[in-house]
């Protein structure tokens, strides 16, 4: 058996390793025939391969696995579609290279639907990445400053799932711009971005204190885009209501 396990080893055939002995067993209290038995073990390495592919995607997205929809009060956002959502959930706007805009006040939800629906791309096999928009500028600028602005612009171009978090809660470095310009512009009709906001598109200028570039970014976003605004009260206000 050790053998076999070495050898399977060295196939990286890692499933099938930790199932082999139980499998073997099984097989023969029950005498199942080869193939089933082949079987068994293929559907083992398989369940693992995919378990790891999970774990990984999860691990380097940054999702929070506490904020699902599941977990999501649809009934303090009264007027939020939830069929709407469960249907952007079945991530079919990633196949269209679609983008996501969540406009509302701070509390609101954004983030945890954004959140929800970046943790069920990930189930589907999609790679994910959650960044604030703070996280994603200082990234920039480390790429720049160190020279390996190409390899995170690769990795930003080629991630099927891009979520910006808390566009517009303070003005953008003006040196920060065109970096964001050009994430934009290298996913335009390539990728999928999600994008919270608490500002309306017609405050962007601000936000980018340039209304040229502002304008060039919105254009690429709405292009193909779902836009929804939640108009609800803040999650906070309603868990300092139950504390009290």
């Amino acid at each position: 058996m050790e053998k076999i396990k070495t050898k399977l080893r060295n196939l990286k055939l890692a499933g099938m390793v930790k199932s082999i002995e139980s499998r073997n067993k099984y097989a023969i209290e029950n005498k199942t025939s080869y193939i089933d038995f082949m079987e068994l073990l293929l559907e083992d390495e398989y369940v693992n391969r995919m378990s790891n592919s999970f774990s990984k995607r999860l691990s380097k997205s940054k999702i929070d696995t506490q904020k699902t929809l599941d977990d999501f009060d649809f009934n303090y956002q009264p007027e939020l579609n939830k069929r709407q959502i469960m249907d952007i959930a079945s991530c079919r706007f990633i196949n269209e290279n679609k983008n996501i805009v969540l406009m509302g006040k701070p509390g609101v939800g954004k983030t945890h639907i954004a959140n929800a629906i970046g943790l069920e791309a990930i189930k589907q096999g999609y790679t994910v990445l959650f960044l604030h928009i703070n996280d994603l500028i200082e990234k920039i600028n480390c790429a720049k400053a160190e020279g390996t602005i190409n390899l995170l612009m690769n990795l930003l171009q080629n991630t099927d799932l891009i979520i910006l978090d808390e566009l517009g809660f303070k003005k953008l470095p003006v040196d920060s711009i065109d970096g964001f310009f050009e994430v934009i512009r290298k996913r335009y009709e390539k990728g999928s971005i999600i994008i919270t906001t608490n500002r309306n598109f017609e405050d962007w200028g601000n936000v980018f204190g340039d209304y040229v570039m502002a304008s060039a970014i919105i254009d690429r976003i709405v292009h193909h885009a779902i836009i929804i605004k939640i108009n609800g009260e803040s999650f906070r206000i309603k868990n300092f209501k139950n504390d009290k």
